[in-house]
């Protein structure tokens, strides 16, 4: 197993830092933590000197109690840069200290604010328990001249429920966030499995058929080699007839054999007797899909479409073949023209090309699995294919497979 395909059976609160809020010690901050840490820190300053401010407005405070305010505010306020690593503990810590300290209320706030943004619900809400118990007690050890006990007791509990609500909604955008970028990952990763699958699929769909041309070849091998063996004194014409077979047969051979080494085929199926499509069987083709009603248009320029090698023709039907079929389920009634050209030394190039559907008709859906077999197919033959669709919202095909002379 993969460190990706574990990190996928995790939580999402586990498999992103900014929710679990662990850090490592040798992890650093970012540019984005820096600013967030440092903007906490300001919001937790500006609270702690309202508070010094309040304070020093009471006159019954000595200078050397304020002193001591200002110095445990000072220090809650740097004791924030840990609450990365210890949001629980350091939110506990700074909830106690604020109940006899007023100057750590807000260092106590932000502190609440990590604990509801890298904890889960259940810590979150004993230390919100926690905080909104312990309301009462610092407004009644320390009283604000200024307000009653009840005032300052409901305006810290508001303060501390609006901190913990926040926080909890930023966790959640933030785990939405995370779950959509994992599906998006593993979309995309399934993606390319499925494409590796139907390639796999075609390199085997390739060997079967490469098997039927083999052993074709391969029969006329060993007849015409027993023939010989078998009647060595036959004429010298009939010896040089079957030996030029046999060395016409042995050069297609080794031609099929380059195109399927490195592809496995299937094991445990059955051949069967299956016809094998070649260039000269095009317009068999084509008039099958007119008789099924398709209008179609065949621009052939190869005069002699049985000279071409049999691997090359057979790729080539199997792209009109492919380019009809989708014609046929993505652009009804639209006219489809198959263009082949070349020859000898220039290579086959063969174009499936047809315009936008003009009639509506019921879309089909396709898993691209044709195309990407195509693909295949042309690049094992020493070619090359593209497809795509047109500017005037059409499609088409195009392919060029070498024939050497």
């Amino acid at each position: 197993m993969t460190r990706t395909e574990y990190r996928w059976l995790l939580p999402s609160a586990m498999a992103d830092p900014e929710l679990s809020g662990d850090q490592g010690g040798h992890s650093r901050r970012t540019v984005r933590d820096w600013i967030v840490d440092i903007t906490a820190f300001l919001c937790a300053a500006g609270i702690g000197l309202l508070a010094a401010a309040t304070i020093e407005a009471d006159r019954t405070t000595s200078d050397g109690v304020l002193f001591v305010d200002c110095l445990i505010g000072a220090v809650a306020c740097c004791a924030l840069w840990v609450r990365r690593r210890w949001p629980v503990g350091l939110a506990v810590g700074l909830i106690l200290v604020s109940t006899v300290e007023p100057v750590a209320a807000g260092a106590m706030l932000v502190a609440l604010f990590s604990v509801a943004v890298h904890r889960p619900v259940r810590p979150v809400a004993a230390i919100g328990v926690l905080a909104l118990v312990t309301a009462p007690v610092q407004p009644y050890l320390r009283p604000d001249p200024s307000s009653s006990l009840i005032e300052s007791t409901v305006i810290g509990v508001l303060m501390s429920l609006l901190v913990l609500s926040w926080g909890m909604v930023v966790r959640s955008r933030r785990q939405l966030v995370v779950t959509l970028r994992e599906r998006a990952r593993r979309a995309e990763t399934e993606a390319g499995l499925r494409a590796e699958q139907a390639q796999r699929l075609a390199r085997e769909a390739i060997a079967r058929e490469m098997h039927d041309v083999l052993a074709h070849r391969l029969t006329l091998l060993s007849v015409h080699a027993g023939a010989l063996e078998f009647r060595p004194d036959a004429p010298p014409a009939e010896v040089a007839r079957a030996a030029g077979v046999i060395r016409d047969s042995a050069h297609e051979a080794l031609q099929d054999l380059r195109e399927i080494i490195g592809v496995l085929r299937s094991p445990g199926e059955s051949d069967g007797d299956r016809p094998t499509p070649t260039l000269a069987t095009l317009d068999a083709l084509i008039a099958e899909s007119r008789l099924a009603g398709m209008k179609v248009t065949l621009d052939n320029d190869i005069t002699d479409p049985a000279a071409a090698p049999a691997a090359t023709g057979r790729t080539v039907y199997r792209i009109a073949q492919e380019g009809l079929t989708n014609a046929r389920k993505h652009a009804p009634g639209a006219e489809v023209t198959v263009t082949v050209t070349g020859g000898p030394g220039d290579g086959l190039t063969v174009e499936v090309s047809n315009p936008a559907p003009t009639e509506p008709f019921e879309q089909v859906p396709g898993s691209g699995q044709g195309l990407i077999g195509l693909t295949e197919r042309a690049t094992l033959a020493g070619g090359r294919l593209d497809h795509g669709p047109a500017a005037d919202g059409g499609f088409g095909i195009r392919a060029w497979l070498p024939w050497s002379p």
